[in-house]
């Protein structure tokens, strides 16, 4: 079947749902709602009565239009409800128009793609847990740093909570110091991001207190077709010395216990990162991250 090339006003929102609500690699990123939020211009590829799409989340700077990953979108790439073949890949990706002379983002787990003289790839890391099994089995697959953590905030009187407003979360970030690396156009991405997933209740929202009651520690979970996505964690210096980010961890994973999902932890590369996960049972995933460069020179040479 033929790919179709699809400007925003031209995407049927409806089938496009629909689309990402029957594929096999549905994710809560490719959601329209969710992509309105997080960029502001978005375009597609289709093929067939929307049977299998890619969106084309793109941008324009300095007069080049280039696709991009926006911010809180780990996976992206090409979605479908029969099993994905890498020549079906590689056929979407070959669709891309040539407009966008610089294309740098990321697949999904279940996208193969083989570089060639003009595609370049590497390999990204996930941590993943299967949520199916009870409570106590998921618990004994803990670290012992892990559960020495969860035990240290309790033993703090760390108390978690359900529940919380966006204004919460940013004025977290605020009075955490240098709004953890945030951008100004990054907070109003999140408060987006949590109002649309409440409207869609589709979002979690938990905090750590301290046992003075302040917030210490936030975390954000957004679920869709069988797949939880830690979007967002937030922890000032006291939730880091109290172990209280363990323990909202623990008591989500304690929530969603013995139900037929994936808690996606979103990452990481990162070595620290990837032991604070690991710590909880999660087993490491790859995705692909892709790279087309068609800039002239010499920029080519910058973005190389």
């Amino acid at each position: 079947m033929e790919i179709s090339y699809l400007k925003q006003n031209e995407i049927d929102i409806k089938k496009w749902d629909n689309c990402i609500a029957g594929s096999i690699n549905g994710i809560v990123y490719a959601y329209s709602w969710y992509l309105d939020i997080v960029c502001e211009k978005w375009e597609a590829l289709v093929m067939g009565d929307y049977d299998t799409v890619m969106p084309l989340t793109y941008n324009k700077k300095f007069g080049i239009s280039y696709l991009y990953q926006p911010a809180f979108t780990q996976q992206l790439g090409v979605f479908s409800s029969q099993n994905l073949s890498e020549e079906i890949v590689f056929r979407f990706v070959k669709s891309i128009p040539k407009k966008y002379s610089f294309v740098e983002i990321c697949l999904n787990k279940f996208n193969l793609i083989s570089p060639d003289n003009n595609i370049k790839t590497h390999q990204k890391i996930t941590y993943e847990l299967e949520l199916i099994k009870d409570y106590e089995s998921l618990f004994m697959r803990y670290k012992k740093n892990t559960i020495r953590n969860i035990r240290k905030a309790i033993q703090n009187k760390v108390t978690i909570v359900p529940g919380l407003k966006p204004n919460d979360v940013l004025n977290l970030i605020d009075s955490s110091g240098n709004k953890q690396g945030y951008t100004e156009k990054d907070l109003a991405i999140i408060r987006r991001l949590i109002a649309g997933a409440g409207r869609k209740k589709t979002g979690q929202l938990y905090g750590a207190y301290t046992e003075r009651n302040s917030l210490c520690a936030v975390g954000f979970f957004v679920h869709s077709n069988k797949k939880v996505c830690f979007i967002l964690s937030v922890a000032n210096e006291e939730a880091k010395e109290t172990g209280a980010m363990f323990l909202l961890i623990d008591e989500f994973i304690k929530q969603y216990a013995s139900r037929n999902m994936i808690l996606d932890f979103e990452g990481s590369n990162i070595d620290g990162i990837a032991r604070f996960y690991a710590g909880f049972g999660a087993k490491p995933a790859n995705y692909t991250a892709m790279k087309i460069n068609k800039l002239f020179f010499p920029l080519r040479l910058i973005k190389r």
